[in-house]
Formats: structure tokens, sequence, C-alpha cells
């Protein structure tokens, strides 16, 4: 008998219809399935524009509607969490910052979390760096160590994208996504390989004439 699929949420909080933040967050929990081809993971996303009325309601009453309400029980009981913001004015927008805020304090401690974000252009990836990490370590939540941002120039056919951007950030997000599956399995990853470990000695290379 097939067990229960674990539920890994993928929450994102873009504003337009279609939403880039959405498709990160698409495209980092796809990437999250692959690197854990052992086990049985369902990811669950949620857009929190569809809910930012009763987001506010919350924060003006201190109670869920039943939708909202929903959201908040899946949360709890998600194994993992894959985040994604729009960057506006150098950090994470007011919608995504609003939720959190309604999440119990105790609800994200120790949950590993995937953390992404888009923007208009790259100069904005540090905010991910500055804003949405300190906020997920003040909730004791256990982030990645990498981070994905997505400028616009990153998707491949987006106003004159290249492939080779698309390339790029797929494998940030491959990058990323084992290293949640990693914290989400316990496991550690291999060491990459350091380029300096065996360096080629130098009267080696003066007796080769390898330097000019």
């Amino acid at each position: 008998m097939n067990s229960s699929p674990e539920t890994i949420m993928a929450i994102s909080a873009g504003l337009s219809q279609p939403s880039s933040t959405r498709l990160l967050a698409d495209r980092l929990g796809a990437a999250t399935k692959r690197a854990l081809p052992d086990r049985n993971v369902r990811i669950e996303s949620v857009d929190l524009r569809e809910y930012a009325h009763e987001i506010t309601d919350h924060l003006l009453t201190g109670f869920a509607k039943p939708n909202l309400k929903a959201v908040l029980d899946e949360l709890a009981e998600a194994s993992a969490l894959i985040a994604v913001t729009p960057i506006f004015s150098a950090s994470y927008s007011g919608l995504f910052k609003s939720f959190f805020d309604i999440v119990d304090p105790d609800l994200l401690a120790g949950k590993p979390v995937l953390l992404g974000a888009t923007g208009g252009t790259a100069r904005h990836s540090l905010a991910l760096e500055f804003a949405v990490r300190p906020l997920f370590s003040y909730l004791r939540a256990r982030p990645a160590p990498t981070a994905v941002f997505a400028a616009t120039d990153d998707w491949g056919q987006v106003r004159g994208g290249s492939t080779g951007s698309d390339r790029h950030l797929t494998q940030r997000i491959d990058r990323a996504a084992d290293e949640f599956a990693a914290l989400i399995t316990g496991t550690r990853l291999p060491a990459a390989d350091d380029p300096f470990e065996d360096p080629v000695p130098f009267e080696q290379l003066l007796g080769h004439g390898e330097l000019g």
C-alpha cells in the first residue's frame, strides 16, 4: 500500500496574472520533486493574491476565515515550504509580509524553507539576503543555503532574454532544490570539487614553460 504523500507547500505572492513569481515557485517545486525521487511528494501551490482580503481581515480582527484557515492549517502540517515573493522597493512585498505576520510564530520553527524572489533587474537580488532570509531566520525556520532570484532577463523568451539566461536560472534552481532536499531528508550533499585542492607545483609550471 502506498503511503500518503508528503506535502510541501509552495507559497507565491505575485500580484499579476500570469505571474513570474508563481512561475518561479512552480519551477522550484518541480525541481524539488526531482531531487526527492524516493519520496512520495505532493507540491501544494498557494497564490496569496487569492487570499489578500482575508489576510487583511485577519490582521484587523485576529481571526481567519475558513479559506485562509485551511491554508494556515495545511502550512502547519506541511513538511517543508517554498516561499517566493516579488521584490518591491528593495524588499519583500506587503502581501508576502502580511501573510507571514499572521502565521503563528512557532509554526515554522525547524521547518526547511526554500526561498525565491522575482524582480525587474538583478540589482534587487540582494533583497533575498538582507530582507527575506532574516524574516525566516526570525521565525526559526531552516532556509536552504541557496536562494533563487529571477530577473526579467532570466526568463528564456521574455523581452529578448536568451536561452542561455534561462539555462543559468535552471542551474540555480537545481542547486537550490538539491540543498532543500538535503534539509528535508537530513542528508549531507557531497562537497564540491575544490580547484585549488591539488594545484600544479610552481616549479613544474616553470619547467614546462607554462608561464610566459
